[in-house]
């Protein structure tokens, strides 16, 4: 039986792309990347990275170098206790300055190549694996290949897709989002299985029921039958020839007495209607809610976020003693000013973080 895979792009899916990588002092796991491949490889999937590294041939880094980057993001992983089941990559570019590599490849994205040698040698059937990455060229790939794609649409570069562009099959905004939406899509398919069984259990049941009421029906008409030969017997001695004069005369009496079987109704019950109904209304508020603020709902966690909010909790400190001082008997106007004073420079440090990270 073939297996089923996951292909997943590297940089800025897997690890931090800061350029050319070209030295594995620089590789860096993106934010839940590992707890995603552990939920991922439980659902049965095969982990396949699949990479355009036209740094080799562009000479940025050797293909040596570039097998030791790959270790160390599998070392990476597997501290983690999460695990790849192989790494592919093109090192080939029509611009590159390595003779050895400058040329077109059919292994290069978005072309299908590494994706079908995969399928071949590893046995993996493409039509129930996917295909995640975060550029156009990503979902190219895993169209033609056959793979259902997701594209990994990160708030700070929004991808824009030209008319007649592959349209990818899902967008999300981060790798935590591509298990959400492969685990949906795992349940939706075995809804469908469980309502096909039920659908076609419903529609057999009748007809088992109409065919194990006939033999009661045709009882009596046996009975008749056995009275048949008295009748008959002048015209044959032998006893052989009796069932073939029984033969038709059952046929006969069978057609005059048995009822015709009703169809069996293939309608459903009305006792079922409701909970579909109950069922549709709740995939459709799922759908809005995750609709809803997506970017906000699986960001990344900010020290200059929390630390604009401990500072705009000291601004209101400062605003409480300011109040304090103004209703003291004893107000110092020195004393208020100061205290005013304090919480308009805390405002504007706060001000000043919540800037700095809407610009990271």
């Amino acid at each position: 039986m073939s297996e089923k895979a996951i292909f997943l792009d590297r940089d800025d899916t897997l690890i931090e792309d800061p350029g050319y990588i070209n030295s594995p002092e620089q590789v860096k796991l993106l934010d839940g990347v590992a707890e995603a491949l552990i939920e991922l490889k439980a659902l049965g999937y095969k982990l396949i990275v699949v990479t355009n590294q036209s740094a080799v041939a562009r000479g940025i880094v050797t293909e040596k170098v570039l097998g030791e980057i790959h270790k160390r993001l599998e070392q990476l992983l597997a501290e983690k206790k999460a695990f790849l089941d192989r790494i592919y990559y093109c090192p080939y570019h029509p611009d590159g300055v390595i003779a050895k590599y400058r040329k077109e490849s059919d292994c290069r994205k978005p072309n299908p190549g590494m994706l079908l040698r995969a399928a071949e040698e590893m046995d993996i059937d493409l039509g129930q694996s996917w295909c995640v990455g975060n550029s156009i060229s990503d979902m190219k790939a895993g169209s033609r290949a056959g793979c259902k794609t997701i594209l990994i649409d990160l708030p700070s570069h929004k991808q824009r897709l030209e008319p007649g562009q592959s349209m990818p099959d899902y967008k999300a905004v981060n790798i935590k989002e591509v298990v959400n939406i492969i685990k949906k899509h795992h349940r939706s398919s075995a809804e469908v299985e469980v309502q096909t069984h039920s659908v076609t259990t419903a529609q057999t049941e009748p007809v088992r029921q109409v065919t194990e009421q006939i033999p009661e029906t045709v009882e009596p008409v046996s009975q008749a039958a056995e009275q048949i030969p008295e009748a008959v017997e002048p015209a044959s001695e032998t006893p052989e020839q009796t069932p073939e004069v029984a033969g038709p005369v059952l046929h006969t009496e069978e057609q005059q007495l048995q009822p015709e079987p009703e169809e069996p109704q293939t309608h459903p019950r009305e006792e079922d209607i409701p909970g579909d109904r109950t069922e549709q209304m709740l995939n459709n508020i799922l759908k809005h809610l995750k609709s809803m603020q997506r970017s906000d709902m699986f960001g990344e966690f900010s020290i200059m976020r929390l630390m604009a909010g401990m500072i705009q909790i000291l601004v209101l400190f400062c605003l409480l003693i300011t109040i304090w001082f103004l209703m003291s008997p004893n107000r110092q106007d020195n004393s208020v000013f100061i205290a005013l004073g304090f919480a308009m420079v805390l405002q504007v440090m706060s001000l000043t973080f919540y800037i700095m990270h809407g610009r990271k």
